[in-house]
């Protein structure tokens, strides 16, 4: 079954669709250039890259449970989350802040630290490019470069995917901060990124489930 961050990007999807749908509707199918339905377009490529990062963000901290609970020692931890604690635990204030790892403390250490990283995510990832996202991934579970799960057939290898990504959700902030003054948004692009982040997120998900597996002994979905 998927997990619980899968089953709610799921369920945002369906407002894309929606969104497809009505243009499809209102503009009907035939080819030729629509007039005053440009704002679906817009809307619907704002909506796919927030969908996207949260997204990202649950399944970050869905993977972070499920090391918290499942993990038999922290021997197993990812040696980057290691180091990113010594690290933490080194530039601590308190002298003493290295004794709440001691026995299994070590699991409320890291689970309280998620919300430590959603705090500081909420003023650095505000644009969840592939540069970000790999800065998440690695943060919150040791995953280093996410991104070479980014590949598929008809020639999408990982950079080209990462250029992909960051190339929309540029799109993506010229619409929020300049509204009509963006460029033309049309309706393949719409179609296009899309089907692209799907397979994004699923690419990213099945890493994500590989990497929880291999610490925990359990995947996080089936």
């Amino acid at each position: 079954m998927p997990g619980e961050a899968s089953t709610s990007f799921d369920a945002n999807l369906e407002d894309i669709k929606r969104l497809i749908a009505l243009h499809a509707m209102v503009g009907g199918k035939t080819k030729g250039r629509r007039y005053g339905l440009e704002v679906l377009n817009k809307s619907a490529i704002v909506l796919i890259t927030a969908y996207w990062e949260g997204y990202c963000e649950d399944v970050a901290a869905e993977a972070l449970a499920h090391i918290v609970k499942y993990a038999r020692s922290s021997d197993v931890l990812p040696n980057e989350l290691k180091k990113q604690l010594a690290k933490e635990l080194k530039d601590a204030r308190h002298e003493l802040e290295v004794w709440k790892i001691a026995d299994h403390g070590w699991k409320k250490y890291l689970g309280d630290r998620l919300e430590k990283l959603r705090e500081k995510r909420n003023w650095d990832f505000n644009t969840p490019k592939a540069e970000q996202i790999e800065k998440l991934f690695l943060q919150a579970v040791g995953i280093e470069h996410i991104s070479s799960s980014w590949k598929w057939p008809k020639k999408m290898t990982v950079s080209r995917a990462a250029d992909k990504l960051d190339k929309y959700v540029a799109l993506r902030g010229a619409i929020a901060h300049r509204g009509k003054g963006s460029a033309t948004v049309k309706k393949a692009q719409v179609e296009d990124y899309f089907e692209f982040i799907k397979k994004l997120a699923a690419k990213t998900g099945g890493a994500v489930n590989s990497h929880v597996k291999a610490i925990t002994g359990r995947p996080l979905w089936s």
